[in-house]
C-alpha cells in the first residue's frame, strides 16, 4: 500500500513569523548573515572550509548564472553557480574569467621582459585587454619587478615598434610601491595620497606579488561583504550533471571553481550517488552539493553518499512545471522543515554538519527569512536574479514595460535534458519548464542590498543576530487565506506613483 502523508504540505506564503523579544543590541548593523556552504565536522570544532557572507546563491540556469552575474553576486557576499548546460570549454572559460577578475589584490596577468619590443607589448595588450603591464626580470607575474609600463608611457603612432620596453617603462626606483602584508585600506590610502592609478605589492626580495588598482580599491569599499578566496579572487560555483562529470569536473577545477553542484530535478537517485562517489574518489578536495530532495529519506541518502550540501525543492520554481507535468513535488516550506530536521538529526548522530539549501518557492523577500528560520542555511534563487542588469538575458519592452527574458532548464529553449536524466535516451521526453518574461528590476547591488536589509530587520524583530540564533528563537505560525489577504494593502484606494516632469 502506498504511503500517505497525514498533513498537507505548505508553501512559504502560508506562514508568518511571530515577533520575539528585541534587546537593545538587536539592530540591523549588528546582524551577521555568515553561513556555511559545505559539510564539516562541527562537533570536533572544525571550521567550515567554505562560507558565505549572505545566504543567497544563484540558480544553475542559462538565463541566470553566467560569469557577469557571478562577479556581481560575489561582490555582495554570495555565490553564483554557473550553468552547466553548455560545453565544458565554455563553462570553464566563464569560471576562469570570474577568478581572473580584479578584486582588490590582483595577480598581474599582463607581464613582459624589459628587452621585449613595443610591438610585443602591443600584442600583449591586445591579447589581455589590459593597458597596465608589469615589467619583470623573467616576464612572469611573480618575477623581480623592474618597472611598469602603461599606454600613457608611449605613443604607438610616434614610436618605433622595435624599440625596447625598458626605454619607456617607469623604472622601479620611480614607482610608489608597498610590501606584502599591507591591507587594502592602507593600499587605497597610498593610492590616493600619491595620486597614482596602481600600486605594486612586492615581497621582501622585490618580487611582484600583486597589483592594487585605484578603481578596485574604491569598489572594495562599496562592497564590504565581497566573497574572496585565499588568493583574493572571487568565489564561484558551477553546475554539473551525472553524465560527463569525469571530463567536466577536472576542467572546472583547473579553471579555479570553488564549489560544484549536481544539477538535477531529482537527487534521490543512483546516478547522483555514483557521481558523488566517483568525484570524491578522484578529487578528494572537491566540494560537491547534490539534490534536489524533499524529505528526510532523500536527505539521508545524499548525506551518506557524501554530498557537501543538499538542495531542497521539486516543482516550486516560478518557471517549473514538474508538478503539472508529472505530479511530483512537495510544498517548499514543508520540504525545507523536514529536511532541516533530518540535517540536525544527522549532525547529532555523526557530528557532521551538512548545510541545506532551499531551492525554489521564494516569491517575496520575507520568504528568504522564513526559509532560514525553518532551517535552511541558504537559498537558491532563479527568478530573483534573472530580473537584474547582470543576468545574461535580453532586456526588452513588452506592452510598454521593461522586462527580461527568463526560461527554465526544462524548457524547449534550454533543452537541458541532463537535468532531468533518468538514465535513458539522451534527449528530453517532454517539457518541465516554460519560457517567460520577468519584470526588469535594475542592478543586482541595489536589489540585494534592499533584500538583505529586510532580512536583517526581520531577524531583529525575532530577537536574532545570526542565522543559527534565528533558527533557535524563531516562532512561526501557519496562517489562513484571510490572514494572507489582510497582510497587504486592503480596503483603501492605493495612490498611483506621482509623475513629475524632469
Amino acid at each position: 500500500m502506498a504511503y500517505y502523508f497525514e498533513e498537507p504540505s505548505h508553501t512559504f506564503g502560508e506562514y508568518l513569523l511571530v515577533p520575539g523579544y528585541s534587546s537593545a543590541e538587536c539592530i540591523p548593523s549588528n546582524v551577521t548573515l555568515n553561513t556555511p556552504v559545505v559539510r564539516y565536522n562541527k562537533k570536533a570544532g572544525e571550521k567550515c572550509p567554505l562560507t558565505m557572507n549572505i545566504p543567497m546563491v544563484s540558480a544553475v540556469m542559462q538565463s541566470v548564472s553566467n560569469d557577469k552575474l557571478a562577479i556581481a553576486l560575489a561582490k555582495e557576499g554570495g555565490i553564483s553557480f554557473i550553468y552547466g548546460s553548455q560545453t565544458i570549454e565554455n563553462q570553464a572559460a566563464m569560471i576562469a574569467r570570474v577568478k581572473q577578475y580584479k578584486a582588490g589584490f590582483v595577480t598581474s596577468d599582463s607581464n613582459i621582459k624589459p628587452n621585449a619590443t613595443l610591438a610585443e607589448l602591443q600584442s600583449l595588450v591586445e591579447q589581455t585587454g589590459h593597458s597596465t603591464v608589469a615589467v619583470t626580470e623573467d616576464g612572469t607575474a611573480n618575477g623581480k619587478l623592474l618597472g611598469i609600463i602603461t599606454d600613457r608611457d608611449y605613443r604607438s603612432n610616434k614610436t618605433q615598434s622595435d624599440e625596447k620596453v625598458s626605454k619607456y617603462m617607469t623604472p622601479l626606483e620611480k614607482l610608489i610601491k608597498a610590501e606584502v602584508g599591507i591591507t587594502l585600506e592602507q593600499a587605497n590610502d597610498i593610492i590616493w595620497e600619491h595620486k597614482i592609478n596602481q600600486l605594486p605589492i612586492l615581497d621582501k626580495d622585490g618580487n611582484l606579488q600583486y597589483l592594487v588598482f585605484r578603481k578596485d580599491a574604491a569598489s572594495h569599499e562599496q562592497h564590504p561583504n565581497e566573497l574572496l578566496d585565499s588568493k583574493k579572487r572571487y568565489i564561484v560555483g558551477a553546475g554539473i550533471n551525472t553524465r560527463d562529470y569525469m571530463e567536466r569536473v577536472p576542467a572546472l577545477l583547473d579553471a579555479g571553481v570553488d564549489v560544484l553542484c549536481l544539477d538535477s530535478s531529482e537527487g534521490f537517485s543512483e546516478w547522483q550517488r555514483r557521481a558523488l562517489h566517483d568525484i570524491h574518489e578522484k578529487w578528494p578536495d572537491a566540494k560537491v552539493g547534490a539534490g534536489n530532495v524533499v524529505d528526510a529519506e532523500g536527505f539521508n541518502f545524499l548525506a551518506e553518499a557524501g554530498a557537501d550540501f543538499i538542495k531542497v525543492g521539486i516543482g516550486g520554481g516560478s518557471i517549473c512545471i514538474t508538478r503539472e507535468q508529472k505530479g511530483i513535488g512537495r510544498g517548499q516550506a514543508t520540504a525545507t522543515i523536514e529536511v532541516a530536521k533530518a540535517r540536525d538529526e544527522y549532525f547529532k548522530k555523526t557530528g557532521i554538519y551538512i548545510p541545506v539549501c532551499s531551492d525554489g518557492g521564494i516569491v517575496h523577500d520575507y520568504h528568504i527569512t522564513l526559509a532560514l528560520a525553518m532551517g535552511a542555511d541558504f537559498v537558491m534563487l532563479g527568478r530573483y536574479f534573472a530580473r537584474f542588469d547582470e543576468s545574461p538575458t535580453n532586456k526588452l519592452i513588452v506592452n510598454g514595460n521593461y522586462v527580461k527574458e527568463y526560461w527554465g532548464e526544462g524548457s524547449n529553449r534550454a533543452r537541458n535534458w541532463q537535468r532531468y536524466d533518468l538514465g535513458g535516451a539522451k534527449k528530453m521526453a517532454f517539457e518541465e519548464g516554460v519560457d517567460s518574461y520577468v519584470p526588469y528590476a535594475g542592478s543586482l547591488h541595489d536589489n540585494v542590498t534592499m533584500t538583505i536589509s529586510k532580512v536583517s530587520h526581520t531577524m531583529c524583530n525575532c530577537g536574532a543576530l545570526s542565522i543559527p540564533e534565528l533558527q533557535e528563537k524563531a516562532k512561526i505560525t501557519l496562517v489562513s487565506a484571510a490572514s494572507i489577504s489582510e497582510g497587504s494593502a486592503h480596503d483603501v484606494i492605493v495612490k498611483s506613483p506621482s509623475i513629475r516632469a524632469e
